[in-house]
């Protein structure tokens, strides 16, 4: 996928031409005007109505063609407008129908692209009504994950899915569902854990060769620090420098809020530090694929003119992408050890839409002997769609077919570049298993990696 300009003439079905998503024009009055934003819609709701290949994708589809095949004319016309929020509601901007299934995205003269329409729907909601109070307050994740790393054991317990009184209390006053798995907090971050850097191990391939920064990411900072300890463990042993580097949350949250103002403030924010650690010939590193997809993709469409969050966004990679890498540039450090019982690899949604490849079963595979299945449907979690008590039986509904494909596997392991992902899959996967069966051990790949190098 790229983001050039779009050609001159249109392209009709069946061109050539890369897809490409233009620009997201959020500073333009226009862009929150209700009645326009509906015009919008209606538009591409009768493409796909007319098409529906993604019926089989999320709930948003079959919202939609349910809506239209049980309205009074069988067609998008039948359908009220205030209707048209039943079907935003259902979207996660998991962006898989523009990456995988639609013919028509740009450069295709029906210029669909279902994800940033919903997006601008959820924007213009915002500005009209204000946002949902709670949703925001969970999305303020570097707030709420230093509080918790102050208080993590409390945290902890009550959060936990064994403590009843208490899930119910905030299933009834936030709308947590009381049934979903949340992530628990640590008292030491990722930032207090390698605040001293893991030094390069000299017989590494890369040694002297290559340098990386990891973006931390919320998640694995305050709620996962053994990602961030596995991939620089891993990146140490192949000779790379590393640093660790979190300005603040990517803004994916505020995204699937629709506020891209702080989503702007704070792609401007994390560029200003860490081009710097550029400029010094340092790659960028993200840990969570949803990161990735919004440093590389998302922060480019929402400040076109900003050459610094370009910059960025070319000296971004994955986590396992770079290992890959790595690996076809410098080769990698011997001792490589096959994970016993095998490894089932969830593709996340936010890692196909990187359009780079399942990056995360490739790095795994690069283990000599090792059984690595990959199932590459979407876990129907989508950050808190699929803890909020009005979104989780979708989320789960979604997810139930990737979490049997996984189960099929049978594998020791389960692993996702989604750690949200995993812990959704995991527990569906838990729920369903015959009694006296063991559930998957839940890891991130990298740290599947670092533990097949015995670190860790």
């Amino acid at each position: 996928m790229t983001e050039s300009a779009p050609p001159k003439s249109p392209t009709g079905e069946g061109g050539l031409d890369a897809p490409f998503r233009h620009a997201l024009a959020w500073r333009d009055p226009d862009f929150f005007d209700t009645g326009k934003v509906e015009a919008e819609m209606e538009r591409i709701f009768d493409i796909c109505h007319g098409c529906r290949r993604c019926f089989n994708l999320c709930d948003a589809f079959p919202r939609l063609f349910d809506l239209i095949d049980n309205g009074p004319t069988g067609e998008v016309d039948g359908v009220p407008k205030a209707d048209y929020a039943k079907v935003a509601e259902a979207c996660t901007f998991c962006d898989m129908c523009f990456m995988t299934k639609c013919p028509y995205v740009p450069p295709h003269e029906f210029n669909v692209d279902f994800p940033h329409v919903m997006l601008r729907h959820r924007a213009a909601d915002r500005k009209a009504h204000g946002g949902d109070f709670v949703r925001e307050q969970l999305g303020e994740t570097d707030r709420n994950g230093k509080l918790a790393s102050h208080a993590a054991g409390l945290a902890n317990w009550a959060t936990d899915l064994a403590n009843k009184p208490v899930r119910a209390a905030l299933e009834i006053t936030l709308g947590i569902d009381r049934d979903a798995e949340l992530p628990r907090y640590h008292a030491r971050t990722a930032a207090a854990l390698l605040a001293t850097p893991t030094p390069p191990d000299d017989e590494g391939p890369a040694f002297g060769k290559a340098k990386a920064a990891l973006y931390a990411t919320c998640f694995a900072d305050y709620n996962a620090p053994a990602t961030a300890q596995a991939a620089m463990a891993v990146l140490a042993r192949q000779g790379v420098e590393t640093a660790l580097a979190y300005p603040v949350c990517c803004g994916m949250p505020q995204l699937e809020a629709g506020d891209l103002a702080e989503v702007a403030r704070r792609a401007e924010t994390v560029a200003a530090a860490l081009l710097p650690l550029v400029d010094e010939g340092f790659d960028i590193v993200t840990l969570t694929a949803s990161c990735g997809l919004m440093m590389k993709f998302e922060w480019p469409l929402i400040l076109p003119e900003n050459d610094d969050v370009k910059r960025l966004a070319s000296a971004t990679f994955d986590i396992s992408e770079y290992v890959v890498r790595l690996s076809k540039a410098h080769g990698l450090a011997p001792g490589l050890t096959a994970p016993a019982g095998g490894v089932t690899v969830h593709h996340a949604c936010h890692a196909r839409a990187q359009n780079m490849g399942a990056m995360s079963a490739q790095m795994l595979r690069l283990i000599p002997d090792a059984k690595v299945d990959l199932v590459e449907r979407c876990s129907g979690h989508g950050g808190t769609f699929g803890v909020m008590k009005k979104t989780r039986p979708i989320a789960v509904k979604v997810g139930r077919p990737a979490a049997r494909l996984a189960a099929q596997k049978d594998n020791a392991t389960l692993c996702s570049d989604c750690p949200l992902a995993c812990k959704h899959l995991g527990q569906l996967i838990s729920a369903d298993l015959a009694q006296g069966r063991a559930a998957p051990i839940q890891a991130h790949p990298i740290e599947v990696f670092a533990r097949a190098y015995g670190l860790g």
